[in-house]
């Protein structure tokens, strides 16, 4: 890989609260004020994003806006894919977390024969479907149509044919079939999660680091730990959900929740994990300037976007000297 592209996710329609799809803007707003040239320095593809969909009333109670959703995702996808085919690393900023399960089809649409390890850094599991969910929100579903699951064992809800309908095209988007196995998936700081999700967690057997390991341990240690057991994938994929920080730090967020990380904590552990040659995106989402006061969540986010971008870039200029 040769350089760091961004590409810039605006659609909010897999949110539940209205907003994030403003957070890259808010992102470029710390940026300036901040003095920073970050998003002068790097090249930009900006992914139509819909959200003028929102006006109008859904049909789909348990996935609302999928149909949308379902053709936003297919240009993440293709940008992701396309950016990875140039040689270059995707940096993926986006408003609502729905975005992740088109990043990673993307990724396996460029790698198709490769295995891909995902670590999740959020404080919630997204592994909900329709026939699951609470509310309905297709930011909460991500995972589960990456993995191909429904759990339909703690089903609790019926959704239409039409509804299944897209939520099969988000299970085979890119690539058809499953782009990940449970096992090469790692929960990091999830600590939100339903009944339907903490049952189909244990039975798939997915990893989950939980604050307390993370206090215990260290950024430097647990990353030794997370690759060790990612050491079968061949690529990774790094998903940071703003809401994984505390709540005192994210409050410009839709779903905060008290005991996660500290500042200093997540750019260490973001910088440690890019850190590996392995790693071949890395995206940052749900930043909600609406719900903030003073632009806090996003100058706390572009501080650990920074950091976690030099240490790409650092990477990145190893590769390239040690391929001379």
């Amino acid at each position: 890989m040769k350089r760091i592209k961004l590409l810039e996710v605006r659609s909010e329609l897999g949110a539940g609260t209205r907003g994030s799809g403003m957070g890259i803007d808010a992102l470029r707003v710390a940026c300036l004020n901040k003095g920073s040239d970050y998003f002068r320095r790097f090249n930009s593809v900006v992914v139509p994003d819909l959200n003028h969909v929102l006006f109008d009333k859904t049909p789909f109670p348990f996935a609302k806006h999928i149909d949308a959703i379902y053709t936003v995702q297919k240009g993440i996808a293709a940008a992701v894919e396309q950016t990875l085919r140039f040689g270059e690393f995707p940096l993926v900023l986006a408003g609502d977390h729905s975005s992740a399960n088109a990043t990673i089809a993307g990724i396996k649409a460029a790698y198709p024969t490769k295995t891909l390890g995902v670590i999740w850094i959020d404080a919630h599991a997204d592994i909900h479907s329709p026939y699951t969910t609470p509310s309905g929100n297709v930011h909460g579903m991500p995972l589960a149509a990456s993995l191909g699951v429904d759990n339909l064992k703690h089903q609790r809800n019926i959704p239409d044919a039409e509804t299944i309908f897209f939520w099969r095209r988000l299970q085979n988007l890119g690539e058809p079939g499953p782009k990940l196995k449970p096992e090469h998936l790692v929960y990091v700081v999830v600590r939100d999660t339903e009944e339907e999700e903490d049952a189909l967690i244990e039975e798939l057997g997915i990893k989950w680091i939980k604050l307390p390991e993370i206090k215990a341990k260290g950024s430097r240690r647990l990353t030794r730990e997370i690759y060790e057991h990612l050491r079968f994938c061949d690529l990774v994929y790094i998903s940071f959900d703003v809401d994984s920080l505390d709540s005192s730090f994210s409050i410009g967020t839709g779903t905060p929740v008290e005991d996660g990380l500290y500042l200093s904590e997540a750019e260490n552990l973001c910088q440690d994990l890019l850190e590996n040659d392995r790693v071949v995106c890395f995206e940052m989402v749900e930043i909600n300037p609406t719900l903030d006061n003073g632009n806090t969540m996003a100058k706390n986010a572009f501080n650990i976007l920074e950091k976690a971008t030099d240490a790409i870039e650092k990477r990145l200029r190893l590769e390239e000297v040690v391929s001379r």
